[in-house]
């Protein structure tokens, strides 16, 4: 499914993408849902209790044409290619993010990236908490995304290992005091790529959902893709970053003899 080159990219710089990995007719009729729910349902799912503030799409979490992207396409056999045959929990949920354009006129702000998990008192959980519920991301682009600025996903590569570095020296207990600020091995890339393309990253990548200066609105889903040991490995994966990935691991063996 995937090539020694591929997972090499993968094992350097933290992330890959794979073009055409979702079929037309699926992304077309996810887009659907998505528009569908754009324009009717809009903007919701608040929870103060559980530290969540209102987002577009809340209500197709779960829509079952929104998943099959995931479970019945190439993206799961690409994911269990990196993390092991049997290994990737079926998605059961998916976010899509719909990113507006900037007013215009507006000039566009420069990338903020950050990884997940650590507590905003915005993002589900509250200040001062972290975890490490999942392995990967796995984006899904909705539509082409031909230029940077288009609202990407934004990754910094080679990030997952200066996190790793950072959480060995610190210990991953720094991240109860917010987002740290290791100095970032590249400048960011803007992914720019087409409907049905697939980005998987690591956990551990700096990222972020790009600035849009574009006339369109960006439509893209993302899931948090789990190895099956991810809750008993918990937090320990944050100094062990692949810890879950056995189908890198000739990879890694080649860059030891090297």
């Amino acid at each position: 499914m995937l090539t020694k080159a591929q997972k090499r990219h993968f094992v350097e710089e933290g992330y890959l993408q794979v073009s055409g990995a979702v079929p037309q007719i699926m992304i077309e009729a996810a887009r659907r849902v998505v528009n569908h729910s754009i324009g009717t349902v809009g903007s919701g799912g608040e929870n103060l209790e559980k530290s969540r503030s209102a987002f577009f799409c809340y209500d197709i979490l779960d829509s079952p044409t929104i998943l099959a992207m995931y479970n019945e396409t190439p993206v799961m056999q690409i994911a269990e290619a990196l993390m092991g045959e049997g290994n990737v929990e079926p998605v059961q949920r998916a976010k899509t993010y719909p990113r507006f354009p900037m007013a215009l006129g507006e000039d566009a702000p420069e990338p903020r990236g950050h990884i997940d998990g650590v507590g905003s008192g915005g993002n589900g959980q509250p200040k001062g908490q972290y975890s490490r519920g999942f392995s990967a991301f796995a984006v899904i682009y909705l539509m082409d995304i031909p230029e940077p600025y288009s609202g990407n996903f934004t990754v910094w590569p080679k990030s997952h290992r200066t996190f790793a570095d950072h959480f060995k020296r610190e210990g991953h207990e720094v991240l109860g005091q917010g987002k740290p600020h290791p100095e970032m091995p590249e400048p960011p890339v803007m992914v720019t790529g087409k409907a049905g393309d697939l980005i998987i990253a690591h956990h551990a990548m700096f990222h972020t959902g790009g600035v849009n200066v574009s006339p369109n609105v960006r439509l893209a889903t993302i899931s948090r893709l789990r190895h099956v040991d991810c809750t008993e490995n918990g937090k320990d994966a944050y100094l062990d970053i692949w810890r879950e990935w056995p189908g890198v691991h000739d990879v890694l063996e080649d860059e030891v003899v090297a």
